[in-house]
C-alpha cells in the first residue's frame, strides 16, 4: 500500500512539475545593462549579480577595456554602446567618437570600426541616445553595413519609434534585435521596481523579452531593484546573451575571421 502511494504521488505531480519547467524553457530573457566604459556608479555591483547580462560598453572612455575584459570573465556578454545624436540635447554630452548626422560617410565608418576595435570581446552593437541618428538611413546603413562585416548583431534600443534600423537591418543582412522596456527611464526605486514588476507579468506570456537598465546616476538602485527581481524573473523564464536569441548566430560568429 506504501509503495502504491509513492507511485500515485508521482503519476500526480511529476508530469505538472515537468510541464512548468517546459513552460519556462519556452519563455526568455536577455537583461542589457547600458552605460559601462566610464567607471560608472553600480559598475562593479552590477557584474557580480548573480545572472547572465548583456553588457553594452561605451568605447575610448577611462575604463572601457577594463569593463569589458572584467564583464567577460564574469561570463556576460560584451556589446558595443555606440553614441549618436538624439533630437534633443547637446551632441558634447554624447562623448568621444559619437556618430552625428553631419559626418561623412566615411567618418562614420571609420568611427564604427574605431568603435568595435577599443571595445575587447564584443559581439553585438547598440546606441547610447542617438535619437536623431538612428531614424536617418543613411547613417544607420552605414553602421549595420559595418556590423555585417564585423559579424556583430545589433540591438535598437528604441530610442525613437522612427527607427529605421528594423527596415535596413533585414535588407542589409545583420542579425537585429528591439528593446521592449527600460528599466530606469525615471531614476527612482519605486518606478524602476513597477517596471521590473511589469516586466515579471509580461514574461507569462511565452515570448521572448529585452529589458534595458543602466549603471551610473542611479546605478545602484538599478542593482538593489535586480537583486530582488532575478529570483523572480528566473521562476518566469531563461535568462539569456542577447545572442542566444538570434538562432544559428553562434555559427555566423564562429565563420568570421
Amino acid at each position: 500500500m506504501k509503495m502504491f502511494f509513492c507511485i500515485l504521488l508521482l503519476i500526480t505531480f511529476l508530469p505538472n512539475e515537468v510541464s512548468a519547467e517546459r513552460m519556462k524553457d519556452d519563455r526568455e530573457l536577455a537583461i542589457v545593462i547600458d552605460d559601462f566604459g566610464n567607471n560608472m556608479g553600480g559598475t562593479e555591483e552590477m557584474l557580480k549579480l548573480p545572472v547572465t547580462l548583456t553588457v553594452a560598453i561605451m568605447p575610448f572612455l577611462e575604463t572601457t577595456e577594463r569593463d569589458a575584459k572584467l564583464a567577460h570573465s564574469f561570463g556576460h556578454e560584451v556589446i558595443v554602446h555606440v553614441p549618436m545624436e538624439p533630437l534633443r540635447g547637446k551632441k558634447s554630452w554624447l562623448g568621444p567618437g559619437a556618430i552625428t548626422t553631419n559626418l561623412s560617410n566615411s567618418e562614420i565608418r571609420k568611427r564604427i570600426n574605431d568603435a568595435v576595435d577599443a571595445v575587447p570581446h564584443a559581439v553585438g552593437m547598440n546606441h547610447h541616445m542617438g535619437s536623431k541618428a538612428t531614424a536617418d538611413e543613411r547613417v544607420m546603413r552605414i553602421v549595420l553595413e559595418v556590423c555585417r562585416e564585423r559579424g556583430l548583431y545589433y540591438l535598437d534600443s528604441k530610442t525613437t519609434d522612427k527607427s529605421v534600423i528594423p527596415t535596413l537591418a533585414e535588407e542589409i543582412g545583420v542579425p537585429y534585435l528591439e528593446n521592449e522596456l527600460f528599466f530606469d527611464d525615471v531614476y527612482t526605486l519605486r518606478h524602476m521596481s513597477r517596471k521590473a514588476q511589469e516586466l515579471a507579468e509580461r514574461l507569462k506570456d511565452h515570448e521572448a523579452h529585452i529589458a534595458i537598465g543602466h549603471v551610473g546616476i542611479a546605478g545602484e538602485k538599478m542593482v538593489a531593484v535586480l537583486n530582488e527581481y532575478i529570483p523572480i524573473f528566473k521562476d518566469e523564464a531563461v535568462i539569456v546573451r542577447l545572442s542566444e536569441m538570434i538562432p544559428g548566430f553562434e555559427m555566423i560568429d564562429e565563420s568570421m575571421p
